[in-house]
């Protein structure tokens, strides 16, 4: 089909029909068949034997060694399948259906992928005969619990943590199970909660050498490594090996994890927050441009994101990507800046135009953002929410005014000036924009952000009761006309953002005292004549001084 669309586009700029040039497209829409693959239920079902079938190739058919029912292969695999089942009716309680099947892929994935590092350290011990104890020493104990924490969080991180731990019993001597079982689920946990707020790779580093401190200390506890025969002399060489090769095994995970992640994001299409930290760089092209040609779009993106920020570490959301969200959504109004009040100066284009081709061209910023967006190749996070932060709701003053309009044309048809035919229709359809709704939490907190903002820019002498006022009556506004349904906010989340908004606001438009006029000229002159007409000047310019002595300050 591609290279029929290509030949018919080849037709028609032959004959000067076309230009040639394919449509910019999102990659949702490109591949209709990998979003249904991405959702299907029957493909997620199909992902859970296969996961069942791997596991017990891995752990259930391992014979070396006095391990569980040693020799007993069908009861190794029966106890593998009712461990599989658990973890897998565990998860899917968890999740229900709402998660892709792509992240279904990596979380199961990422514990097949442990299991067999566990197992081929298990072999390497075996085939050289080392010692019992290195198949504790040995394993990447926090590789899969650190992965899935950074990229989907920290309940996936435990529920990894705890999975590999009881997969991992089967790979264990009968009497290395408890000690096994201790230091993997510590171990995981230790490394799930240092990897709960990642913003820079280093932090992934770090995490790799405290969970080889845990895992030394705990080793030390189950005499795995002996402190009494470290400090001997006979002794050091065969416990030093043990102590660096811990403290080694922790770091190595760490710079594997790391250097895993760019890879993972790509492949399954997640964000984590190191990504998110790198793309929040104002030196990006379109963010240069906007703060040249539309500065002052630019400063109410700017004042967006420290709201939408603020109010989605109260509630939970990520931080990160509604900071960076909110620099973006508002790029579209690059394609004619001078048509939004932030950057307009004294003369407004919108005064020789008529109330609906207004409304189009502030409705179009959305479709022109998308557009931008796609051809600069951002995040779909980010095209999500320049779609989604004005949901469907109306142009209000460009829909007021077009009434206002009629109704003056009306008064006019009754007293005979105008005639009939020139009544404006009205109609709210085409002073609404297209939409979606905001599907997200981040994309239905930069949504109330994008609306208090603008609006706080009209209130003269701010309290702080005006504020909160102003605040609830547009978020309540919001609310009503069903702009939040699908954002899965609550009513509590709404609240703790109303107030993050009201105190970030607060801050932003506290007023300064006035200062008192500098009187260094009179201290200057002796003339009573012009200290005289100075004072006299006083009273007149008090206004301006005051002003300036803010400006000052």
């Amino acid at each position: 089909m591609g290279f029929i669309d290509a030949f018919k586009r080849w037709r028609l700029a032959s004959k000067g029909m076309s230009s040639g040039k394919k449509r910019r497209t999102s990659t949702a829409s490109e591949n209709k068949v990998v979003d249904s693959m991405e959702r299907s239920v029957w493909m997620k079902l199909l992902i859970y034997p296969i996961f069942t079938a791997l596991a017990c190739l891995i752990t259930a058919f391992y014979v070396s060694g006095e391990t569980l029912f040693h020799g007993q292969g069908l009861r190794r695999s029966l106890i593998c399948m009712i461990l599989a089942a658990s973890v897998i009716l565990f998860y899917h309680i968890r999740n229900s259906l709402k998660i892709g099947n792509g992240q279904v892929v990596l979380v199961f994935g990422g514990i097949l992928v442990h299991l067999t590092l566990l197992r081929a350290s298990c072999y390497l011990i075996d085939v050289n005969g080392w010692e019992m104890d290195y198949r504790l020493l040995l394993p990447p104990l926090a590789f899969a619990p650190m992965v899935h924490s950074v990229l989907l969080g920290r309940y996936t991180g435990v529920f990894c943590a705890l999975s590999v731990s009881l997969f991992g019993c089967l790979l264990m001597p009968v009497q290395e199970i408890f000690p096994f079982m201790t230091m993997s689920l510590v171990a995981g946990s230790v490394a799930v909660a240092l990897t709960r707020t990642v913003r820079r790779r280093g932090s992934v580093l770090r995490a790799g050498f405290y969970v080889g401190i845990v895992t030394l200390l705990l080793a030390m506890t189950f005499d795995k490594v002996s402190l009494g025969v470290l400090t001997s002399q006979n002794g050091f060489a065969s416990e030093g090996v043990k102590v660096l090769l811990i403290l080694v095994c922790g770091l190595l995970t760490g710079m594997v994890v790391s250097g895993l992640l760019p890879a993972l994001e790509s492949l399954f299409k997640l964000t984590t927050n190191i990504s998110w930290l790198e793309m929040s760089d104002l030196n990006h092209k379109l963010l240069r441009k906007l703060q040249l040609e539309a500065p002052g779009t630019y400063h109410h993106s700017m004042v967006v994101a420290t709201l939408a920020e603020s109010a989605a570490e109260e509630v939970g959301a990520n931080a990160s990507m509604c900071r960076v969200c909110s620099y973006f959504h508002d790029i579209g109004k690059l394609k004619k800046p001078e048509y939004f009040i932030e950057n307009q100066g004294d003369i407004n284009p919108h005064d020789s135009l008529t109330p609906t081709m207004s409304a189009i061209i502030i409705i179009a910023h959305v479709k022109d953002g998308v557009d931008m967006a796609i051809k600069h190749k951002l995040n779909p996070k980010i095209i999500e929410v320049i779609r989604e932060h004005h949901g469907d709701s109306l142009v209000q003053y460009f829909y007021h005014k077009a009434r206002e309009q009629r109704l003056d044309t009306e008064q006019k048809i009754e007293e005979g000036i105008e005639n009939k035919e020139d009544l404006p229709e009205v109609d709210a359809k085409n002073f609404r924009y297209p939409g979606p709704c905001p599907t997200s939490r981040e994309s239905g907190i930069i949504s109330l952000a994008d609306c208090v903002e603008s609006a706080s820019r009209s209130i003269k002498k701010p309290t702080p009761q005006k504020i909160r006022n102003l605040i609830q009556e547009i978020v309540m506004d919001r609310v009503t006309s069903g702009q939040l349904d699908q954002s899965e906010l609550t009513m509590g989340d709404i609240k703790k953002v109303c107030d993050s908004f009201s105190a970030t606001l607060r801050s932003m438009m506290h007023t300064r005292i006035d200062y008192p006029k500098d009187d260094q000229g009179n201290r200057k002159t002796h003339n009573p004549s012009a200290v005289k007409k100075q004072n006299g000047n006083n009273g007149t310019n008090k206004e301006q001084a005051n002003a300036l002595s803010r400006a000052r300050a």
